[in-house]
């Protein structure tokens, strides 16, 4: 089977530990980035309450969405898997923001 992408190991020549191992890398890196995007997050949501504007921001959440969903095309990876993904984080960055007010 061939592989394309250099940035992928060859799985003729990973074993199923390695795989795995490379697995728990990627989770380890996607943990990282939606800590730092929490923390983003959280700091946006401490300039909103000091100028106090709203919570919410209809127009600036579209804008994540689109850009998730070209991002998923990009990496032809399922749009509606990452726009779900991104409304989930994007819908527990508000409840955070609501409850710290």
């Amino acid at each position: 089977m061939a592989n394309d992408d250099p940035n992928r190991g060859n799985t003729d020549e990973m074993s199923l530990d390695e795989l795995r191992e490379e697995i728990e890398s990627i989770d380890r890196e996607l943990v990282e980035l939606i800590a730092r995007r929490t923390y983003v997050a959280d700091t946006i949501a401490a300039v909103k309450e000091e100028r106090d504007l709203p919570t919410t921001d209809e127009t600036q959440e579209q804008r994540v969405m689109d850009r998730a969903g070209a991002n998923a095309e990009q990496f032809d990876v399922d749009a509606n898997l990452v726009k779900a993904i991104f409304r989930l984080l994007i819908e527990l960055n508000k409840v955070e923001q609501r409850e710290s007010r």
